[in-house]
């Protein structure tokens, strides 16, 4: 299903002060992934992702099951190609917005998912290829996708989920991201709205200090994610810390302003 980590990209936008502002970039080896497995089950012709925000239970014969309580579809497909191999689709009113292949390794105790999500109003979609490890055994008679899952890395992500620019605005910040996602927002506390995200979807601010920030997205008015955003001394890298209330899951990682992290290639 859909990685932590593409979701957090999408929605790490918030910073403040003219020291914030351009273009920044995630850093890739410095991902910290969550600690809690993944849960897929799939037997008895059923798929089921425990784990899954909505927890997804549907006929693993690849046509499309309505699925409620997420902004983002409103459908899922899971198709068997084999005992090490399967497919997932989503659809949103009937238009394909993610596709994911999950392969096992030959041992069985590796599995990769490569996703495509053109869910964002405009530009290309993300791809991103992420690398698990098995913790739990399979259950038996089931399919060896099964069991519980450990992320361990991040293979490769598209350039378009990595990059944000900010522009501060009088006691706030304006974001905004490759996907056409972003927000004008004031460091006051109250809900804005974040353009180009499912409906009833807002962000509140709260500066701590002149180098950290406090982001709280809600869905519905419901908080789901919170980021905590602390800038270098230097100005040059950003460590940001999100908490997945929806999950339970705490990612870490940073990002680069573009002028030093092309400094460092060249």
């Amino acid at each position: 299903m859909k990685t932590i980590l593409v979701l957090l990209l999408f929605s790490t936008l918030g910073f403040a002060q003219s020291r914030f502002d351009g273009t920044w970039v995630a850093k890739m080896d410095s991902v910290r992934l969550p600690s809690k497995p993944e849960i897929y089950q799939l037997q008895n012709g059923k798929y089921e992702c425990e784990t899954c925000i909505p927890k997804i239970s549907v006929p693993a014969d690849g046509n499309d099951h309505h699925v409620a309580g997420s902004p983002y579809f409103s459908s899922i497909a899971v198709r068997v190609v084999d005992h090490q191999n399967i497919q997932i689709t989503e659809k949103q009113r009937g238009e394909l917005v993610y596709s994911e292949t999950d392969s096992l390794s030959p041992d069985q105790n590796y599995l990769t998912e490569k996703i495509s999500d053109s869910s964002a109003p405009r530009g290309e979609p993300v791809t991103a290829e992420e690398a698990f490890q098995r913790v739990g055994q399979t259950p038996p008679g089931a399919n060896a996708i099964s069991g519980s899952w450990q992320a361990e890395k991040i293979v490769d992500v598209s350039s378009n989920a990595l990059t944000v620019t900010y522009l501060s605005i009088k006691d706030g910040l304006k974001a905004s991201n490759p996907g056409g996602e972003g927000y004008s927002a004031k460091f006051d506390g109250k809900d804005y709205p974040i353009q180009g995200a499912p409906d009833h979807s807002t962000v509140s601010l709260k500066r701590i200090n002149a180098n950290t920030i406090v982001e709280t997205d809600k869905l519905a008015g419901r908080p789901h994610y919170v980021l905590r955003l602390t800038i270098s001394h230097d100005g040059n890298s950003m460590r940001v810390t999100e908490t997945d209330l929806e999950r339970g899951t705490k990612t870490i990682f940073t990002m680069d302003k573009a002028s030093s992290a092309q400094a460092r290639v060249q």
